[in-house]
Formats: C-alpha cells, structure tokens, sequence
C-alpha cells in the first residue's frame, strides 16, 4: 500500500493511516448515544454501516495518502458509532440470565473478523494490489449488516420509551415467547418509571450521587484503550518481524491468543460475574506490559529480548 500510494518509509504517514481510524472513531462515539436514541437501535446499526461501506470503498479507490486518509477517517466514524450501540441492543433483547453470554459474542464476532483479516491479507506479498481487494472485502459485512438489520426486532426499551408499547409487546413476543410478554412488560414498565422520575442534565453526570457511576465507567474504558491493546493489533507484526517470525504467522499467533481470550469470557461472564473477569484481566494486562517494558530497558539483552517481547505481546 506504501508503495502503491507514494509514502513508503515514511512511518509519520504510516502511522497516520492507522490513527486517522481511531480519530474517527472518536468522533463516531461522541454522536452514537443520539443517534441510537433519536431513530432506534436498527437504524442505528445501518446509518453505521453506511460511513464503513463508504470509506472501504475510498481506501480501496485511493490514489494517494490524502485519499487513503480519508477514507480511513469515514470507516473510523463508523466504527465508532457501531460498537455502543451493539452493547446497548445486546443488553435490551437479550435475556438477563444470558446477557454477559450474549455481549460477550460480539468480543467473539470482532475476534474472527480480525482473524478473517490476516487471511484475506495473505495475498497482499505475492499479488500486486491485492490490498485494495482486502477493502472492498470489508464492504461485504458492513453491506450484510444494512440487509439483516431489516429483519432483526427493535429494542422494546427503545419502542417504549417513545410511548409505542404495542409495539414494545410484539417485539418481546418473538424474543421471548408469548407467556413471558406480562411479565417482561411489567418490568420495563417498573424500570422506566424509575428513570422519569430520576431525569437529569448531562451537567449532573459530573457531581453528585452520578459521579461515582461515570467515573468508573469511563475509567474502565479510558483504562481499556491505555492498556496498549491497540499496539498489539496494529503494530504486532513490526515487533515478531524483529523475532524473525513471519508477519503472517505473527498475526495468526495474535489472533488466536485473542480468540481464546474471547472463548473463555464467553463460557465465564454469567458463571464469575464481570468484576472478577476485570480485575483477572487487567491484572493480566499489568504483567503483559511489565514483561514489554522489561524487554524494552537495559536490564536484558540478546535473545532474551526478543523472546519477552513476543511472549508479552501473546499473553
């Protein structure tokens, strides 16, 4: 792609074409909460695919770095206004006794598209171009989301909250079955009585009795991108390649360890609870990154380093 575009060598603009991703996402993540609330849960999902479908498309039609760049920022929006929105409709249709279940299947999902990735990538050395293909790959799910969303159900929270709770009562019929309509009804009707009657501003989110609430949410989410998964990710292949390990083989290492991660959080999350899975693997994390600086100081030398650096990207 370096070459093809005209920046090769020049790790600022590599660089950039991973970021400008994530900027995007930022700016995608600020908007998702309005938008799921002001058109639904469904219409969320495909206004997100929409910016994905056009910005692959950029990046595989890119004529240069600015084009790339571009289209990056568009697949970043997307993706930033994607992910909420499916925690919240995972949370709002699925069943309370599978919930963690179910919200950990779209940590799954997002596992076996990146899997899916490298070996869609696999190409890329020998077929002159190829990169563009692995774009226009990535328009296929986005395209398949946009399709499905028409046939999946509206979340009943979000239908009853706009004062539409016929509608609420149809849709928990084909999530939950007919007997279990009365009683899911009551309970939403409880839970969103409980919210008018607790309104506030966003201003208040910030002091009071919310405060605690929002600080620890947004700090495990702050937490979770400062851990240096991305690096993992996005520049694993630069530090097995040092190791002397194929790019290709690197990738499907990482892929797996993160697969696997992803399995036991699926069969664990309803069975451990969610605290004892964030202390596990934040912990984890600590002695993944310690073991990285280590073998990035001057307490190691040789071969050692090499091999800190690999298992500490793995673990």
């Amino acid at each position: 792609m370096s070459h093809d575009l005209g920046f090769h060598g020049d790790t600022m603009a590599e660089g950039l074409v991973v970021s400008t991703c994530l900027g995007g996402a930022f700016i995608g993540s600020l908007f998702s909460g309005l938008i799921a609330d002001g058109v639904g849960r469904r219409r969320a999902f495909q206004l997100c695919a929409l910016p994905l479908i056009i910005g692959s498309s950029m990046s595989a039609t890119a004529k240069n770095l600015w084009g790339m760049l571009l289209g990056r920022l568009f697949v970043g929006t997307g993706m930033g206004i994607g992910p909420p929105v499916a925690a919240l409709y995972v949370a709002e249709v699925s069943p309370a006794y599978v919930r963690g279940t179910y919200g950990s299947c779209s940590q799954l999902a997002t596992c076996l598209g990146l899997m899916g990735a490298l070996f869609i990538g696999f190409p890329a050395k020998q077929i002159e171009g190829w990169w563009r293909m692995c774009f226009w790959a990535s328009v296929a799910p986005a395209a398949l989301l946009t399709l499905f969303m028409e046939f999946s159900v509206e979340s009943p929270h979000w239908l009853f909250k706009r004062g539409r709770g016929a509608d609420a009562e149809a849709e928990f019929e084909k999530l939950l079955g007919g007997p279990y309509v009365k009683s899911a009804m009551a309970k939403l009707s409880k839970s969103q009585r409980g919210d008018e009657a607790d309104t506030v501003k966003l201003s208040e989110l910030f002091y009071g009795r919310h405060r605690k609430v929002v600080f620890m949410g947004s700090s495990l989410f702050a937490l979770q991108q400062l851990s240096g998964i991305n690096a993992v990710f996005y520049f694993s292949s630069t530090v097995f390649k040092s190791a002397g390990v194929p790019s290709e083989s690197a990738n499907i290492c990482v892929g797996i360890a993160n697969l696997l991660g992803s399995l036991f959080a699926l069969v664990s999350m309803d069975k451990l609870g969610r605290k004892a899975l964030l202390i596990a693997s934040f912990s984890g994390m600590a002695v993944a990154m310690t073991i990285q600086a280590t073998s990035a100081s001057s307490l190691v030398s040789g071969s050692s380093v090499i091999y800190l650096s690999v298992e500490g990207m793995l673990l």
